[in-house]
Parts: C-alpha cells; structure tokens; sequence
C-alpha cells in the first residue's frame, strides 16, 4: 500500500478529510515574440578579412535597405529580371534561431569558437549561397524590410555586403499602409508602424557609408535611369530587360513575403500616386519627410 493511501485512511477515520495532489499550474503562455527593433543579437564575432574566404560561401551580397510599404518588391523584381543578378522573396534571416540545447554541443562549438550568432550567421550565409548556386547567377539581392533593424549585424555579418537605401515620401508609405488593411490598421496606427520602420532607415541612411540611395518615386517615374545608376554601383551592365520584369524574373509572388498586389502583378513598372501637399502631411512623419527631402513639393 502507497504512503498516500495509508494516510489517507488514517486521515478518513480520524477527520474524515484526505489528501489530494495538486493539480500542476498552466504552463504560462510564451510572450509574444518582440519586434525587431527590441531583439537583443545573439553573441558572435565579425570575421577579419583573413577569415572571411573561410567564414562565408557568399561575396559582396546586397541588401535593400527600406520601410513597408516602399516599393521594395517592384526594386527586387527589377533587379531579379537582371542575367547576373539573383532576387529571392523576403527571407526574415533576423528572425532564424540556431540554438546547442545541450552542455556538450554548447562546449563543442564553444571548442571551435562559434556562438550562438555565429552560428545563425553560417545558416544565413548558407541558405542565401545554396539559393543564389541554384539561381546560375553572380550576386545575391535581399529585401526584407526587417533589415533596417539589424543593418549594423548585416554588415558584421558581411563586410563586403553592399547596400541599396531605398526611399519613399513619408506620407505615401502610410497611406499604402493604411490602405493594405484599413479595418486592421487605422490611419493613426499606420503612421506609427510605418514610422517605427522609416526611424530605422534614417539610422542606417546616417550610418551606411559608401550605400546606393534610390527614391521610389524616382523609380516609377523615370526606372531607366534609375536602374543604370543601381547597375554601375553593383558593377553589372545596364540590362533593358529590367523595366519588363514580368518577362524575365521568375521570382514568385507570395502573400505574406513581399507585395503580392495587381500593380506588381503586371511585370511593368506602374506611375506611383501623386505626392501630397505639405499640409496633407501627418504631424508625426514631418521631420522624416524634411530631412528626406520630401518638403515644399
């Protein structure tokens, strides 16, 4: 007979009370995994110049730098339609975890000099070289708009990554927001998300000597131009074939991955919306819109 029930016999006879175990508490449920901006870096180290052949399979990779809701997609498809260049949809590497979930395999990488981060940075490195291999291809092109969060581990990630800051009028990024959804993202709401991406990119814009600055609305109003300065920054000839995209890319359009709309749908570039006035300019996105040049239009 168990000790329990031995007890709780005596216990019946003397108080006719018994004991009962406790049921187990719930398991508190996972808080939400925080925005990119909040997500501390997991340790690692930036390979020297000596390490990189060894460290990394992929060599001067480019990186869109952008809000949502920029034009992103249409950038990567017009790069895509290019022979040398490789664009794939949206590949959220910030948000890709390696984890050594016991002693051993901690204490054995830790023997080889590989944490955490730089383990994660090895799987990025991986994934993006096994895609731009299948592709035929030369250079490799990333467009999450999740990058502006971790430009800083990009670049330590690469050192010879290249970047492309692309840019759009403050108002228009969160009015397209805004108008994506508007019964899940209201006006105001939308001004605070877009603005929260946009504060990002102006970081890396201050910070990122040496990057590529384009403007969306140069794009859809003259894309030759503007693609034969992005071709000599990359070091590639200028291809015709760019401003048709829908006829060479072949990169797939996924909701959810990148925009997946009509506009984007017809393989040409499309006129972008008239810019607002300056009085037409929520308060919050005025001092984004000066210092990007988006005043007294």
């Amino acid at each position: 007979m168990s000790l329990m029930r031995s007890l709780n016999r005596a216990l019946t006879v003397t108080t006719g009370l018994q004991v009962r175990r406790a049921p187990r508490a719930a398991k508190p449920k996972a808080a939400a995994a925080p925005e990119p901006a909040e997500r501390a870096a997991a340790p690692y180290r930036c390979p020297s110049a000596e390490e990189l052949p060894t460290d990394r399979l992929l060599r001067q990779p480019v990186f869109i730098i952008s809000s949502i809701r920029s034009g992103s997609t249409l950038l990567r498809m017009m790069l895509g339609a290019h022979s040398r260049l490789h664009t794939l949809h949206e590949l959220h590497l910030g948000r890709m975890d390696v984890t050594c979930n016991n002693w051993h395999s901690e204490r054995a990488m830790g023997a080889l000099g590989l944490k955490r981060g730089d383990l994660e940075h090895l799987l990025w490195d991986r994934v993006m070289h096994r895609e731009l291999v299948k592709s035929g291809k030369d250079f490799i092109v990333e467009k999450t708009p999740a990058n502006a969060f971790m430009y800083q581990r990009i670049r330590d990630c690469w050192p010879d990554a290249r970047f492309v800051l692309l840019l759009r009028h403050p108002e228009s990024i969160a009015r397209s927001w805004h108008e994506s959804d508007p019964v899940k993202r209201p006006y105001d709401k939308a001004v605070t998300d877009v603005l929260r991406y946009m504060t990002a990119v102006e970081k890396v814009r201050t910070a990122a000597t040496g990057a590529c600055t384009v403007r969306y609305e140069d794009i859809t109003s003259d894309p030759g131009r503007e693609m034969r300065r992005l071709c000599a920054y990359l070091g590639v000839e200028y291809e015709p074939a760019m401003l048709d995209y829908g006829k060479k890319s072949g990169a797939d359009l996924v909701r959810g991955l990148g925009d997946w709309r009509d506009n984007i749908r017809t393989g040409t570039v499309q006129p972008g919306r008239a810019l607002p006035a300056d009085d037409e300019i929520a308060a919050p996105l005025r001092p984004m819109c000066e210092a990007w040049g988006y005043t007294g239009t």
